[in-house]
């Protein structure tokens, strides 16, 4: 962070002194800027590089950074008002709207101002990620032979396999297709799984990114309610006759945003319901490696209890490592691996050579392990820090469920609060939250909030944010 702060501001000041210069003049050395600024080689060589990715400055190896001559004046701009017509008649037969949502997905990928604490981030904090151990696989990765050449569509080999004995029963290499993120697996799964205007069964509330990448296929969400033990196995069977749906998206383990956790006696049940419908689960695992170290063992996923082929499994190491390292896959048996390898082909041709090799060297060295034993104790404390922080300054809400595994809460708010109300008033106080709201397909039953104990820088951070909340729902609440 330091590192990247640094070079934010050498760019800033360089930036105000390029009026010196005519242009097509040359600027000082690197050897100068850096004993002048008292900065390293590498940041005058990232500052200048982000001067050149502005066109502001010109580098030319072994010659220096020149400043960059003038940009013609933009072209007036055009009148794209009669996308307005076509867009809205190219849908005007569809039965499902296809148009994309993405408000949900971006409450959690948007970084927020400078200042504020950030309750609503997707992602662990910089601090937690295993940044050196990532730069430290992708230089091997970049030495391996073959390193950037075309890989296996499918991906490869030695990385399938690796998936294949993280999802345990009895299933093979052969049966996973490397994809590049968790969002990218569930969009394929969904398009290889029912066509536009079907109806897909989701759990209630979830996941607001897979509700976008249903209603942008022009598929119908199906709210199927989730308690303390899971999906409700009584309304699944009842929807599923309902709507004729082929298609149940779920997350067993610490779901997203309740946290709950498949009960034992619902797995087989789940699985049952779905087989006598013929229809697919679409089993997203998404956290199974940010499992808190209070949680014990955890229970299998689906897919390795499931030898009929009726789950189609995604996991990822996007959530235990980086946003940026995109590396995921898809397990399925039987003929619909065939329709899900043919669209992620379509769609993607395949995920980049490298990473797939960076991925194999993170989770095969020393510091995997060490890291996840990390991120597990941290988890804890953060998920303890927090829970105390709103049971001591907002007793108001409620936690009905704590997750041992996961990166947020879901904190039920008083009878009648305003959402987005608070939502705003949060902001002006200092400390950005993530709405209930998107989370739920239908009408949502009470107000929540979802809260992220991950992208914080700790558990100071933590407490000093839940101070803030505790303002901004005074504001609201009077």
């Amino acid at each position: 962070m330091q590192e990247r702060s640094s070079v934010s501001d050498l760019a800033k000041k360089l930036r105000r002194e390029l009026d010196r210069y005519s242009p097509g003049g040359k600027l000082p050395s690197s050897r100068v800027l850096v004993d002048r600024f008292r900065v390293s080689p590498v940041t005058v060589s990232r500052a200048l590089a982000q001067l050149a990715a502005e066109g502001l400055v010109v580098t030319r190896p072994g010659a220096g950074a020149f400043r960059a001559r003038p940009r013609p004046s933009a072209a007036p701009a055009g009148d794209t008002s009669w996308q307005e017509v076509t867009l809205s008649a190219e849908g005007a037969a569809d039965l499902v709207p296809r148009s994309v949502d993405a408000s949900g997905v971006l409450v959690s990928l948007a970084a927020p101002p400078p200042g504020v604490v950030e309750f609503n981030g997707g992602y662990l904090h910089p601090s937690l990620q295993p940044e050196r151990a990532m730069a430290a696989a992708l230089s091997r990765a970049g030495r391996r032979p073959g390193a950037w050449g075309r890989p296996p569509m499918e991906g490869l080999p030695e990385l399938r396999e690796w998936f294949a004995r993280s999802v345990g029963g009895a299933i093979t290499a052969a049966e996973v297709l490397v994809t590049a993120g968790g969002q990218s697996a569930l969009t394929t799964a969904l398009r290889a799984l029912a066509p536009p205007g079907a109806p897909v069964l989701v759990e209630s509330p979830t996941y607001p990114g897979m509700l976008a990448i249903a209603r942008a296929a022009g598929l119908r969400p199906v709210p199927v309610p989730v308690d303390a033990d899971g999906v409700r196995p009584a309304l699944l069977a009842d929807a599923f006759r309902a709507t004729g749906a082929r298609v149940f998206v779920c997350q067993p383990l610490f779901q997203n945003p309740t946290g709950a956790v498949l009960a034992p006696g619902r797995r087989g049940e789940v699985l049952r319901i779905a087989r006598e419908a013929g229809a697919f689960v679409v089993e997203d695992d998404f956290v199974r490696r940010l499992v808190h170290e209070d949680a014990g063992p955890l229970p299998a996923p689906l897919a390795a209890d499931d030898p009929d082929g009726v789950v189609v499994h995604v996991c990822s190491l996007t959530k235990a490592t980086s946003p940026s390292f995109r590396v995921s896959a898809l397990v399925a048996r039987g003929p619909v691996l065939e329709r899900l390898r043919a669209i992620q082909i379509v769609d993607t041709f395949f995920v980049p050579r490298p990473l797939q090799e960076a991925a194999l060297e993170l989770v095969g060295s020393p510091a995997w392990p060490r890291h996840l034993r990390a991120v597990s104790a941290e988890l804890r404390a953060r998920r303890e820090a927090m829970t105390s922080a709103l049971r001591l300054h907002l007793p108001e809400v409620s936690l009905p469920h704590i997750p041992s595994g996961g990166y947020h809460l879901w904190p039920r708010l008083p009878e009648g609060t305003d959402e987005a109300a608070l939502t705003s008033a949060a902001l002006r106080a200092g400390v950005a939250i993530t709405p209930g709201r998107p989370y739920f397909s239908a009408e949502p039953p009470a107000a929540h909030l979802r809260l992220s104990f991950a992208a914080v820088a700790g558990t100071g951070e933590i407490a000093e944010g839940v101070r803030r909340l505790r303002t901004a729902c005074t504001e609201v609440w009077g």
